[in-house]
């Protein structure tokens, strides 16, 4: 059974609210900002209640090259509290929004510069999507780990090679740098942060008032087979896939899927491939292996019987899974990441 930090206590109801900063630029991603802004919120919401005071515990500045309205790629504008230079003092939390602008952003030099001659004064310094660019242009990522939107995560490290990139985390925290993959991910890494300043019960009841799953730990995959069912083209092999995530148990050979298909064994493998840039086996395995990170997640069912569940012939045919796929055994994923809710029941 995984071991679990106790609480952190509640802060002194005189204590002032921890400062948290976001930095943004012309064409960045609105949820980006607004995601981790309401987690905040609610936290700040919570933690107020819990003390039976009107005290913040949060507050939340916007800042920007200048001040004022700042255009998002969505179309909307967001004001600015404070141009960079204006924004002085100590900040708890200085968060880099993404979206894309940044790039150019990043070669306007503003916004580099001054995330330098921040970076000394913050505890905690984060980026949400491609935000991650801005911490990297400005050296601040240097030696660490770091994610950002999958779709980014090949540019990030062919144009940092000396930051080692995870692809697959939903959010990576190096010592005080935390980066988190795309848009909503950014959400998962505030919850993050409201956990360790105030704890989980702090965390689960911001979630609670987002309707929010609580929460995605951060080495979880950005992908799923949920979504890459929606990868294909051709409606036959979609609705294939979708009826493959609702029968793991079943027969899922090249074979049978072909049968199923109404389609030869070699035809089949080839369109699958064409439609979905994964082999049937392959996309199979993943969907079993998505399936039981779930169960080991949500329920304390022995490892033998999610396994059998997901379509797995044996436990440990499982076990090989996912040491290729995740790098550790069902059990040490599920040491890592169930809930202490389920851990705490056992």
């Amino acid at each position: 059974m995984p071991r679990h930090q106790p609480s952190p206590p509640l802060p002194d109801p005189e204590a002032p609210p921890r400062r948290v900063v976001f930095a943004v630029f012309p064409d960045f991603q609105v949820l980006d900002l607004t995601g981790p802004l309401a987690v905040f919120y609610n936290g700040a919401r919570t933690i107020a209640a819990s003390r039976r005071s009107a005290a913040p515990a949060y507050r939340t500045e916007v800042v920007a090259a200048r001040a004022g309205r700042v255009d998002c790629q969505q179309s909307l504008g967001v004001f600015a509290d404070l141009s960079f230079a204006e924004t002085k003092g100590p900040i708890d939390t200085l968060i880099v929004a993404g979206g894309s602008g940044v790039h150019q952003a990043v070669r306007d030099g503003a916004l580099t510069a001054w995330l330098r001659r921040t970076a000394p004064n913050v505890r905690r310094l984060c980026s949400v999507c491609t935000g991650a660019f801005a911490l990297a242009a400005a050296g601040l990522l240097d030696g660490k780990r770091a994610t950002t939107h999958w779709a980014s995560c090949q540019r990030l490290a062919e144009s940092y090679p000396t930051i080692a990139v995870e692809p697959d985390s939903i959010y990576v925290r190096d010592g005080n740098t935390y980066t988190s993959a795309g848009v909503t991910a950014g959400m998962d890494l505030a919850l993050a942060l409201v956990e360790e300043d105030f704890g989980r019960d702090c965390a689960i009841t911001a979630a609670r008032w987002l309707v929010l799953f609580a929460k995605r730990p951060g080495g979880q995959s950005q992908f799923s087979t949920h979504l890459a069912a929606q990868a294909a083209e051709r409606e036959p092999i979609r609705r294939l896939q979708e009826w493959i995530l609702a029968h793991l148990g079943a027969d899922l050979s090249v074979a049978a899927l072909a049968d199923h298909a109404g389609m030869s064994p070699r035809n089949f493998a080839r369109v699958f491939r064409r439609e979905t840039g994964a082999t049937p086996a392959d996309f199979v395995e993943a969907a079993r292996i998505d399936a039981a990170r779930r169960r080991l997640e949500e329920t304390g069912l022995p490892v033998e019987r999610v396994a059998g569940d997901c379509g797995f012939s044996t436990a440990e045919h499982m076990r090989r899974a996912f040491h290729r796929r995740l790098g550790a055994s069902p059990q040490q994923y599920r040491a890592r990441f169930q809930s202490p809710v389920v851990a705490a029941a056992e």
